[in-house]
């Protein structure tokens, strides 16, 4: 796994040890299993974006802390100039930037996401809150609730991320689209 999810990981066990939980305990917290837990924050495995937004949530803190490692610091605005985000390439085929990293409490989560082409199937995850995204460029499958929908350069989508969802480059090309979570 590539260094950036290390450190990742290495924050998630810190926050878990600060507050003196069991992997059982933050497991009831966060609505995971304790296994699922363990994998996160050994770093060996790649951490879905949902599970970092549902511990942001729970714990009241800002996502960009887990991904930056740096506590946001802006209260009247946080520019970001283009490709300046803060970047994290969970795998191959996910790269997302965030967009707000530095403003104190956000009330959305802005990130533009590329997704490489691959052969592997959709893989499908779960988090509290909506999402809305935005294609800026190539063509988007994404699957909501066993639903495919197919969306290129131009086409948005609102929707309640409670429900399974995933998505996947087509054509062979890249895909870039923003995505808002709230």
């Amino acid at each position: 796994m590539n260094e950036q999810i290390k450190q990742i990981a290495e924050r998630l066990k810190g926050l878990r040890d600060s507050l003196d939980l069991s992997l059982d305990e933050m497991a009831a917290k966060c609505d995971k299993l304790p296994k699922d837990i363990e994998l996160y924050e050994s770093g060996n495995v790649d951490i879905p974006m949902s599970y970092l937004f549902d511990i942001s949530q729970v714990f009241g803190m800002e996502i960009s802390t887990f991904i930056s490692g740096e506590e946001p610091k802006m209260k009247a605005y946080f520019l970001t100039r283009k490709g300046k985000g803060t970047s994290v390439e969970r795998t191959k085929a996910y790269k997302y930037q965030a967009l707000a990293s530095g403003f104190i409490n956000p009330k959305s989560e802005p990130f533009e996401v590329t997704v490489e082409p691959n052969s592997n199937p959709v893989y499908l995850n779960t988090h509290s809150g909506q999402e809305f995204n935005y294609v800026l460029e190539g063509r988007l499958q994404l699957c909501i609730n066993n639903k495919d929908l197919i969306l290129e350069a131009g086409d948005s989508i609102y929707f309640d991320s409670s429900n399974p969802h995933g998505m996947k480059a087509l054509d062979g090309k890249p895909v870039k689209f923003l995505a808002i979570i709230m």
